[in-house]
């Protein structure tokens, strides 16, 4: 397996979705959805700093070679920045390739072994937060991050 530390390549301005200009009819964005308000609303000290980023992990195996009967398996696990304007966050420069797993077969249930270094992060993400500098602002701040699976 190989891990690629999503922490050192957080360096984004995470401000656009808190700036737009919202239309209460249209769920234009996830920031739309209830569950974003919700999620806000539980935890008003992460709602309260925009700059806070909020990720979506996704993971799905393919066969590299093309082959049925193809003994190798790899299983790419992104994280997506749901900070970004929809048009963005699918684009591959804001689009993070935090896993690699690869074998002679798919991890299948297993597969929470793989997503222990991410976990880690992620709670080091959540609970004490990493120390950045605002590139706009060019203040430090302490940078919190959440994602939904």
């Amino acid at each position: 397996m190989w891990y690629l530390n999503p922490i050192d390549r957080l360096r984004l301005d995470a401000l656009w979705y808190c700036e737009r200009i919202k239309d209460p009819k249209k769920l234009a964005h996830p920031a739309d959805a209830t569950q974003w308000q919700k999620f806000d609303g539980l935890y008003p000290e992460f709602a309260k700093d925009p700059r806070n980023v909020r990720f979506a992990l996704s993971a799905d195996g393919m066969n590299p070679f093309g082959e049925r009967n193809s003994t190798h398996s790899t299983w790419p696990v992104i994280l997506t920045i749901y900070n970004l304007p929809t048009w963005l966050c699918q684009k591959r420069k804001y689009t993070m390739l935090c896993s690699l797993i690869q074998g002679p077969k798919q991890p299948g249930i297993d597969i929470d072994v793989f997503h222990e270094p991410l976990m880690e992060d992620k709670a080091k993400l959540w609970n004490d937060g990493v120390e950045m500098t605002d590139s706009l602002t060019m203040e430090d701040f302490t940078l919190r991050s959440h994602y939904d699976k």
